[in-house]
């Protein structure tokens, strides 16, 4: 392998097997982690040696978004990606492999995650371990167990994190925390949030209707030739093995097959219950139900519903969260009572309702509020989201996204879609992580991976 800077541009071989992979994080102990590069940096204008895993599509964005820094390292299973990639940062090692990064980890202060959902975890956690910090685009992880591993080994390392939720760092979301929390609209009883994408396993005509990028039904019987330079076996990572086909990439195909991501609901859910789970202080559900067609075995669905029960917190009462995607939406919309806004987030107070989308909000009913005056701005503009997180960095400052909070968040995202696949109401156990009541929810909670990939920790 020939990992040098200035570096060859053959594809990355040699690569270290799956299974001393997760030997190296089982024997790369929590506690030994390098001194947090903030306590290096000199002052705010040093550059921090990032590490990008993951460069093409949305990891592009990514990139461009921490680009101010020195980007060391750039790393995708595409090689045309890398080459392409490291055309614009000549200085920086390429690798095809995440896990060879790790061998060069005194080179580089902070790592940019951008790899498909289900190999979050397994390019996170190392970072995590070896004292990193880890900017991770979302969903966190794969399920709700690699979920809590990962807001567990961040909370050890003492790291700046920070999930890709990027509206999270907008003007608007603020200033809807701001009016929930003054009480606006009064206590909080009913959330109701929806999203217009209608992705995953439905018809060709439905398909077409909402412009989903592929209309599969099943799982294809065939397969397609492989493009010239991508590594499928290591695309697959964890996953179970499965011929390569068209219809999971390239592009987003993937995010639709419950082995590799998990839907609209943990994709769009970071961004859009987001606001609600900030607003209302929300962490861990009493209880979970979801309903729409019947689940299917390996694709998530276009259209679906969830329903979560959370408990008092503090002076706040217990809430109902409703999500709904696809042709799914809430009473109040399909009746004309509220504004027919594609995507929204409605709460629902005891003395009025708000509504709120990414760049706008409104008290109703609008008469009411007419002459309501907003509280005075209290949380702080954000330095953007990117810039937040480097801030982070090299300052020990905290931010709005870390994985202490995009943890739960993700958990109960996940847990929306675990609920839906059972097909019954789930009465969590946030302590055990187990639904008490749905023994069969067991590896869709923690699914078991194949053999030479683990993460090489349990939960302490």
């Amino acid at each position: 392998m020939n990992d040098s800077p200035a570096q060859s541009d053959q594809p990355i071989s040699g690569r270290s097997s799956r299974r001393q992979f997760g030997r190296h994080l089982a024997g790369t102990a929590i506690a030994t982690f390098a001194a947090p590069a903030f306590l290096r940096a000199r002052n705010l204008n040093e550059k921090l040696n990032v590490a990008c895993i993951g460069v093409g599509g949305r990891g592009g964005s990514n990139l461009q978004g921490v680009s101010s820094e020195n980007i060391v390292a750039v790393c995708d299973v595409f090689g045309p990606t890398v080459d392409r990639v490291a055309a614009s940062y000549p200085k920086a090692r390429k690798f095809q492999d995440f896990r060879k990064v790790y061998d060069k980890s005194g080179e580089f202060d902070a790592v940019v995650v951008s790899t498909t959902e289900h190999t979050h975890a397994f390019a996170t956690l190392p970072a995590l371990q070896l004292g990193k910090h880890v900017y991770c685009e979302k969903p966190l992880t794969h399920s709700v167990w690699e979920a809590r591993v990962i807001r567990k080994a961040a909370a050890k390392a003492k790291v700046a994190t920070q999930m890709g939720t990027q509206i999270h760092a907008g003007e608007n979301y603020r200033r809807v925390v701001e009016l929930v929390q003054a009480g606006a609209v009064g206590p909080i009883s009913e959330v109701h949030v929806w999203v217009g994408r209608a992705w995953g396993r439905q018809s060709e005509e439905a398909a077409k209707k909402y412009g989903d990028i592929v209309s599969v039904r099943e799982r294809p019987a065939g397969s397609s030739p492989i493009p010239k330079g991508l590594d499928w076996e290591l695309w697959l990572g964890p996953a179970p093995v499965r011929p390569y086909h068209e219809v999971y990439l390239p592009g987003p195909k993937w995010y639709r097959w419950w082995d590799f991501g998990n839907g609209t609901m943990s994709d769009l859910g970071s961004h859009w219950i987001d606001l609600p789970f900030w607003a209302l202080n929300l962490r861990a559900p009493l209880t979970v139900e979801a309903g729409g067609s019947p689940a299917h075995a390996e694709i998530a669905p276009a259209s679906m519903h969830v329903d979560y029960e959370y408990g008092a917190r503090g002076e706040m009462p217990p809430v109902r969260v409703s999500w709904y995607q696809g042709e799914d939406k809430p009473e109040a919309w399909k009746s004309g009572a509220i504004p027919k806004w594609e995507s929204g987030v409605l709460f629902v107070g005891s003395k009025g309702m708000l509504l709120s989308d990414y760049g706008r909000n409104v008290l109703l009913p609008e008469d009411k509020f007419r002459d309501y005056k907003r509280p005075e701005p209290s949380i702080p503009k954000s330095l953007g989201h990117y810039e937040e997180w480097l801030h982070a960095c090299k300052t020990g400052a905290p931010t709005t996204c870390n994985f202490e909070y995009a943890g739960w968040l993700t958990e109960a995202n996940h847990l929306g879609n675990v609920a839906y696949r059972v097909g019954k109401k789930l009465q969590w156990d946030p302590a055990n992580l187990v639904a008490t009541n749905a023994p069969e929810a067991v590896p869709l909670i923690h699914r078991e991976y194949r053999p030479g990939w683990s993460l090489g920790t349990e939960l302490s």
